[in-house]
């Protein structure tokens, strides 16, 4: 049975808001075209989660809150990376890479959503982590795969990903990096630790 996921009703237990009150919130800080890839990100994260045994609740969460912060300018996640003391290696790869745990940490103080386990989830998203929980993994592949995603592979990691999300955490993990080795793009160091940890040494 797949959730209808505009039934999905909070419990209040991770956010104050009730899910339309979230999509207002989240909608607000970014484009329509990222809105609706927040919309594929929690279809296809609910989907995960029923398939996982995951809480479908707190993948509906992580899901809308991921790119909270992607759209936010330079200027703004520069200076909050300055004043907040965070990893100065992030200025050297940009939005990309910081708008995971930048995002984590303005969900939490302008959303109220405190849960560890969905704060992980958004700041690993984009360059996973050696050690993911399920809701991680979830949120990290379900963003390879929501339905507006068309690329060479992604079919292969939407089989993967009903069966075995490891496995798919692995396959996604390996095709970043052939396309960023391709496009001779910076690779983040994380992102290294993850492949090691997730295709190297599975």
């Amino acid at each position: 049975m797949t959730t209808n996921i505009n039934q999905i009703v909070y419990s209040k237990k991770y956010v104050s808001l009730t899910r339309n009150e979230l999509i207002e919130a989240v909608q607000s800080q970014i484009s329509s075209k990222r809105f609706q890839h927040v919309l594929g990100v929690e279809q296809a994260a609910v989907q995960l989660a029923e398939s996982h045994g995951v809480s479908i609740e707190k993948a509906s969460i992580a899901a809308l809150t991921h790119d909270y912060a992607k759209e936010r300018s330079d200027k703004e996640m520069r200076e909050l990376i300055s004043h907040e003391k965070l990893d100065l290696e992030w200025l050297d790869y940009g939005s990309n890479i910081w708008h995971g745990p930048l995002g984590a940490l303005l969900v939490e103080r302008e959303l109220g959503i405190s849960n560890l386990d969905i704060l992980n989830a958004i700041k690993h998203h984009t360059v996973g982590a050696e050690k993911m929980s399920l809701l991680e993994q979830v949120i990290y592949v379900a963003d390879y795969i929501e339905p507006g995603r068309d690329f060479p592979g992604v079919e292969q990691v939407r089989t993967l990903a009903a069966d075995d999300l490891q496995a798919a955490v692995g396959y996604e993990t390996k095709q970043t990096l052939y396309y960023l080795i391709e496009k001779n793009r910076r690779i983040y160091p994380k992102t290294i630790a993850t492949y090691n940890k997730w295709v190297a040494n599975p």
